[in-house]
């Protein structure tokens, strides 16, 4: 469940950041379809991946882990 949750708000912040999943793959150092199976639900990040992530798209881990809408 967490996983899927995290999928849904990581393409959510990654859209309105106006990204590809090409160039957040690039930015984390995995390839575009691993990316994209963390979009989907069915691979998780690591934690540095996640610190990563919240700076590129500007959000809070809290808020990509659905705890609140920061």
């Amino acid at each position: 469940m967490l996983k899927e949750q995290l999928g849904s708000k990581l393409k959510e912040a990654r859209l309105q950041a106006g990204f590809t999943q090409a160039f957040v793959a690039n930015r984390l150092g995995v390839s575009q379809p691993v990316y994209q199976r963390f979009e989907k639900g069915i691979y998780e990040c690591s934690y540095e991946q996640l610190k990563v992530l919240c700076d590129l798209l500007d959000v809070s881990a809290d808020y990509l882990l659905g705890r609140e809408n920061y």
